[in-house]
């Protein structure tokens, strides 16, 4: 369980790196999409499809509304990955 934990968040990791063009010191699990990232809702639903087409997951509105932090991102995708 730790060590699918960990590869989520590296892929979490990487994806936010590519498609914000943030520094990978900025990206820590109590990181905030908005004040940390300055991401808007436009950018924040591109996220949201980025993620689910890169891990085979649907990530209704309401839930993505949600999903404030790396870590709260990161551990949706865990639960998510293991009802399947």
């Amino acid at each position: 369980m730790v060590c699918r934990f960990f590869k989520v968040q590296e892929i979490v990791k990487d994806i936010l790196l590519d498609f914000l063009k943030i520094d990978e010191k900025k990206v820590k699990l109590d990181s905030e999409f908005l004040n940390d990232f300055g991401c808007d809702s436009l950018d924040s639903i591109e996220l949201m499809v980025e993620l689910e087409e890169s891990f085979g997951v649907k990530i209704n509105d309401d839930e993505a509304s949600q999903l404030v932090t790396v870590g709260d991102v990161v551990n949706y995708i865990e639960r998510r990955l293991l009802e399947t």
